[in-house]
């Protein structure tokens, strides 16, 4: 570990440590983005009538409750 001179000490004192955190950066821009059917509510639940889709969402809802008691 390296050790601070004698100036940056008393700099350190007299002036404060300012600590900089992350820069923030611009919100992400969601109008870009597509939405696939696959992520849409009634897709991942099976509503829109797929067998195999509402067999996922079986498995997906015992594999969720699977450690509630």
């Amino acid at each position: 570990m390296r050790k601070a001179n004698r100036e940056e000490v008393e700099q350190a004192i007299s002036e404060g440590i300012v600590f900089r955190g992350a820069k923030l950066r611009a919100p992400a821009d969601d109008s870009k983005k597509v939405r696939t059917k696959a992520k849409k509510k009634g897709y991942i639940t099976g509503a829109h009538g797929s067998g195999a889709a509402k067999k996922k969402a079986e498995i997906r809802t015992r594999r969720a409750n699977r450690h509630k008691k």
